[in-house]
């Protein structure tokens, strides 16, 4: 994991009720709640070889929508909510991560032709709100961070993350996942 150890990291009873309390919340009209989408988010990451820190952040990557998260940074995106988040409690390089997943739809749209067909309605129109296609400039920015192919991955994993009876990862693999994260920082 990048950066130091979190002030405070997740203990696995905090990291499962954080996914448990997502349980039932939708997902902006998708098929899907919002634990389903986190979990099967984060068997994608691992399906793609992500690292466990990834993985961790993928399953994370809407956090800012949980209700004990929502509470204690109002009136934020949640992008930037569950960033603020991550940065105290998981990481530096997942809150980049986690914040950067919507610009990161608006940079694939500018940049991938063939992204926007890929998109669900739903996140059709949850683009316009979030501000469209990046400009040339914004996605030569963008580009040039040295996570943003994290960031794009994420992207892809969160949008193929809408299938009611796809795959998801189990708790007990994301906590070992997590703990691993957490054991590679102390080292």
């Amino acid at each position: 994991m990048t950066g130091g150890i979190p002030a405070a990291p997740l203990t696995d009873e905090e990291l499962t009720a954080l996914v448990d309390g997502l349980a039932g919340l939708p997902y902006g009209g998708e098929a899907v709640d919002q634990r389903t989408h986190a979990l099967q988010t984060a068997w994608l990451a691992r399906d793609a070889g992500a690292d466990d820190e990834l993985v961790v952040a993928a399953a994370l990557h809407d956090i800012g929508r949980a209700r004990p998260v929502r509470a204690e940074h109002p009136g934020l995106p949640h992008e930037v909510a569950g960033a603020e988040f991550a940065r105290r409690r998981v990481s530096e390089r997942a809150a980049w991560v986690i914040a950067q997943h919507v610009p990161a739809k608006r940079y694939l749209v500018a940049t991938d032709p063939a992204y926007h067909a890929l998109l669900s309605p739903a996140s059709i129109a949850s683009l316009k709100v979030q501000g469209g296609p990046m400009d040339e400039q914004e996605a030569a920015e963008f580009a040039a961070h040295p996570l943003c192919a994290d960031a794009v991955a994420l992207r892809r994993w969160d949008d193929a993350a809408k299938d009611p009876d796809g795959p998801r990862l189990t708790m007990p693999d994301l906590l070992a996942a997590h703990a691993r994260c957490v054991a590679a920082r102390l080292a």
